[in-house]
């Protein structure tokens, strides 16, 4: 039997979904040459692109509806970090969607992975881009939380997506893979640039998208520097597939109905020619005729360069004629921009007249009432083409408490209203006066209907969450905890008091030797994890593991996480693993014998208060540390200096150690830094000092963590290591006051705390 492939298209408002539909779906899902298809959406909350028309609850109950009688399924997205006053309404949500046919969720937040786990297995789960997985433990992760699919972070190579898909094949998971349209220059769910300076969380969906702004002209003679073309997959499909590659997913919920028609359509039969004929088209021109920001997919072949790259964030369409057209006359250049101005207009209007014939309206069911006293109540209803009786199980009577009228029944049955249904009609004609029956058993007859409605299943019970436990109050105690990055500042600070944790680089291949006998001399030295560890570079920390033996570790990746559970190695879960929610954090411990945590430095004093830890865990929090708003891929030097070389390739990670800074036309600073065995970095201009929250929560945290690892901003520091850490200690014990600390470390920043996502 031959392997199917998914594609996988968006929709951010109603049209949108509904041209999706039109544009890949009819197939029969059982044809085996043929491919399936489905169609992501978000409701208007608790999805990842606010900006988004978004659709309504009542609005999906129909769009479920109309996308299977066309071979289309739903996903629906949830995938944003969800905040601790939140839960109850996403309970709320989650037991109307447990009753609905809705094919799949797609989710970031820990916590909420936890609560579908535990309390609702009848959804399906997909693990979101936000998740950053990139390495086989975080797929392994993953499959023990029950997600059924993960979606793979966009930076990655064939190779590598070969690899981990038959990891993920091996756990009775399938992959997905980004196939076109926009394209993040951040690793996904790590990115808090927006959020820094805009107090618009891309966690939350409300990214601001700086890195598309236009900055001072860099040395390299580039306006929009971190501005990247948009992926483009489409002669890619073949190796996709032989790499095991399920779905193919296209970007773009906040883009119009015509967009998604054309790319959609042109994806659809791109991937029916593969599976069909194993052949591909090499006609792409319908790509370039709507919005773009010009194509690569160098990501993809592992072709890491400059070229990437392209200093206009607007529709390349225009610039795309005139650049392929240079031997023609400015007036014929204008004459085939006009007919591009043309053919989109026409593309727009044979789109809408097509999407207008579908409906997503409420389907009208029409009932009869009937029965007679010493006979059961018959309601018989009248849905589409067909009908179908229901029946009480016991008989009606002249004696009750409340007669049956149409009020009464009616408001016993209105539930149905909340389906794909409504009840448009209902008749008593055939109904005497003066017949009663328990209100209970009118629910009985409801919960019948309903089944009936619901492809005969059984309504599912809404979950009510226990409340959680007061743990016992926490206190931050002596000596600071510090994190450090350097084998230099090792050798400065390990004669202090201080709990340190050393940060490890992506790849450590260069010193792993070393490293690993520092380990073993330093006991009381605790690794750090960075979140982002893949391919041979994930193996070799690994073997760091295996070789060092530490007692204790902190990871921001869940790959990492996975291992040490493993292992039975104890470890602390860092701040880029974004818990924002006391589930989050019961998730870790119960899941993954997780002993601490760093809470997400993203959210506010009173988003941070109302979070419960569990029993026997530590809770830990970073009030100064260079402000990391992004980890890329890329070589952003190209960019912004220049380089020599034209690509990235591995001597790059090991051996490239530089830094430089952008401005954007708002004169706000970033920090762009490549150390030795890591990934380049933005950091914010300034350092993050929250000298508040010591005051606002002295006995909500176990730890209070200063991170002095060497990154250059605008913040100057007035003194040394051991006079610092003691400055720091010395407040935290409550001698001293901020002021002291202020002075020392200056200029600082903390709008996260005060602002929050």
């Amino acid at each position: 039997m031959k392997r199917k492939m998914e594609l996988l298209v968006p929709g951010g408002d109603v049209d949108a979904i509904k041209a999706a539909i039109l544009a890949v779906g009819g197939h029969p899902i059982a044809d085996e040459d043929s491919s399936t298809h489905a169609i992501y959406c978000g409701l208007d909350k608790f999805n990842a692109r606010n900006r988004a028309a978004n659709i309504s609850f009542d609005e999906l109950q129909s769009i479920i509806r109309l996308a299977h009688t066309h071979n289309c399924l739903i996903f629906l997205t949830l995938n944003i970090l969800i905040l601790e006053n939140e839960i109850t309404a996403l309970t709320s949500l989650l037991n109307q969607l447990a009753n609905t046919q809705i094919d799949g969720l797609i989710v970031q937040d820990l916590g909420l992975l936890y609560l579908l786990k535990k309390h609702y297995p009848t959804l399906p789960v997909h693990a979101s881009t936000q998740m950053t997985t990139h390495n086989p433990g975080q797929i392994k992760f993953l499959h023990k939380l029950g997600v059924e699919r993960v979606n793979l972070s966009r930076e990655l190579n064939l190779e590598e997506i070969k690899h981990l898909s038959s990891i993920a094949n091996e756990n009775k998971m399938s992959t997905e893979v980004f196939v076109h349209g926009s394209q993040c220059l951040s690793f996904s769910g790590i990115c808090y640039m927006s959020s820094f300076y805009g107090s618009n969380s891309g966690n939350r969906g409300r990214c601001s998208q700086p890195c598309r702004d236009k900055y001072n002209t860099t040395l390299a003679g580039n306006d929009y520097p971190l501005n990247l073309k948009d992926n483009a997959a489409y002669n890619n499909i073949g190796e996709l597939y032989d790499a095991g590659v399920y779905s193919l997913k296209i970007e773009g919920r906040i883009k119009k109905s015509d967009y998604i028609y054309s790319v959609a359509r042109t994806y659809r039969k791109q991937l029916d020619s593969w599976l069909k004929q194993k052949t591909l088209q090499n006609d792409s021109a319908s790509l370039y005729k709507v919005f773009n920001r010009d194509f690569s997919n160098a990501y993809l072949t592992g072709n890491i360069s400059k070229k990437m790259f392209i200093d206009n964030p607007r529709d390349y369409s225009l610039k795309r004629i005139a650049a392929e057209n240079k031997h023609l006359s400015q007036e014929e250049i204008a004459d085939a921009e006009q007919a591009l101005y043309n053919e989109k207009d026409t593309i727009k209007a044979e789109v809408e007249e097509k999407i207008k014939h579908l409906s997503i309206e409420k389907l009208p069911l029409t009932m009869r009432v009937s029965g007679r006293e010493g006979t059961p109540l018959k309601v018989t209803v009248q849905k589409d083409q067909t009908s179908f009786d229901v029946y009480s199980n016991i008989t009606l009577t002249g004696k009750g408490t409340e007669a049956l009228r149409y009020d009464t029944i009616f408001k016993r049955l209105k539930a149905i209203n909340d389906t794909d249904y409504f009840i448009s009609d209902m008749d008593l004609e055939h109904m005497p006066n003066n017949l009663y029956l328990p209100f209970k058993e009118l629910t009985t007859i409801k919960n019948q209907l309903l089944y009936i409605l619901n492809d005969n299943k059984h309504p599912i019970a809404p979950i009510r969450l226990p409340a959680l436990k007061n743990t016992s109050e926490s206190h931050a105690q002596t000596p600071v905890h510090v994190i450090i990055s350097s084998l230099k500042d090792l050798q400065q600070v390990k004669k202090t008091n201080a709990q340190l944790y050393f940060k490890l680089p992506s790849n450590f291949k260069k010193n792993f030797t070393e490293l690993v006998g520092i380990f073993k001399q330093e006991p009381k030295l605790i690794p750090w994890f960075p979140a982002v560890i893949i391919g041979d570079d994930y193996l070799l920390a690994l073997k760091f593991l295996d070789k060092a033996k530490p007692r204790l570790l902190v990871t921001d990746n869940t790959g990492i996480a996975f291992e040490a559970c493993n292992n039975g190695i104890k470890w602390i879960a860092g701040p880029s693993l974004n818990l924002v929610n006391s589930y989050s954090l019961l998730c870790l411990k119960e899941d993954f014998n997780c002993s601490g945590a760093f809470l997400s430095n993203e959210i506010s004093r009173s988003q941070i208060k109302g979070i419960q830890k569990p029993a026997d865990f530590k809770l830990f929090y970073s009030i100064y540390h260079p402000q990391l708003l992004m980890t890329t891929r890329q070589c952003l030097f190209h960019q912004v200096v220049g380089c020599q070389k034209t690509t990235l390739n591995d001597s790059c990670m090991q051996h490239c150690e530089k830094s430089s800074s952008i401005t954007n036309t708002k004169d706000i600073a970033f920090i762009i830094e490549k150390t030795y065995g890591n990934h380049q970095r933005i950091y914010g201009r300034q350092h993050c000092l929250n000298t508040a929250i010591v005051k606002d929560m002295p006995h909500r945290f176990d730890a209070f963590v200063v991170d002095l690892s060497p990154v250059k901003t605008e913040t100057n520091v007035k003194t040394d290591h051991k006079d610092l850490l003691h400055c720091f200690e010395e407040f935290i014990l409550g001698k001293t006051d901020a002021e002291e600390l202020h002075q020392l470390i200056a200029p600082t920043s903390n709008n996260a705390y005060k602002k929050g996502i």
